[in-house]
């Protein structure tokens, strides 16, 4: 009887340790998109690891880069426009989410709803509307650019994009 206690032993302790083991692995290489986020702050990411869920694009570095965490689960977006357009897709309303904005003026996460947003930015998209936590001239509300941001009136339509530059 011993003997069957010490091979059982033998047997499953390097067994339980390689399970463990691979499980901290597990952890320490999961992907922000799989982790819950359940207080709702910005994750970090690593370049060319998530993808926008709006145009596929993997996200590289964080400037004009969004997060929406809905049901505790992060949406990484490589333009605010993109979130926007998120949204729309999933009856999604701003005020019912956490959304975040990657900030022009303090390189920080802000809270999208509370940002300042130009219109006239290069952003990945071309939308053009780039997050800033402080107001200043030729910048709207969130409201203001999301409404225009579902109307169209974007960097990337010629005649906005004229009227806007002037050219």
């Amino acid at each position: 009887m011993n003997r069957r206690i010490a091979l059982s032993i033998l047997i499953l302790t390097p067994l339980l340790s390689l399970g463990a083991l691979f499980g901290y692995l597990r952890a320490q290489n999961q992907l922000p998109t799989d982790r819950k986020n359940p207080e709702g702050a910005p994750l970090e990411f690593q370049d060319n690891t998530v993808q926008c869920p709006t145009c596929y694009m993997y996200l590289v570095g964080k400037k004009h880069t969004a997060q929406i965490i809905q049901n505790a689960k992060t949406y990484f977006f490589d333009d605010v426009g993109c979130a926007v357009l998120w949204m729309k897709a999933q009856n999604v309303e701003p005020q019912t989410v956490h959304m975040w904005v990657f900030s022009n003026d303090t390189n920080r996460y802000v809270d999208a709803l509370r940002a300042f947003y130009s219109v006239i930015d290069e952003t990945p998209m071309h939308y053009g509307f780039g997050a800033y936590e402080q107001e200043g001239d030729n910048r709207i509300t969130f409201d203001e650019m999301r409404l225009r941001m579902l109307r169209g009136e974007t960097m990337s339509d010629p005649k906005i994009r004229k009227k806007l530059l002037g050219k």
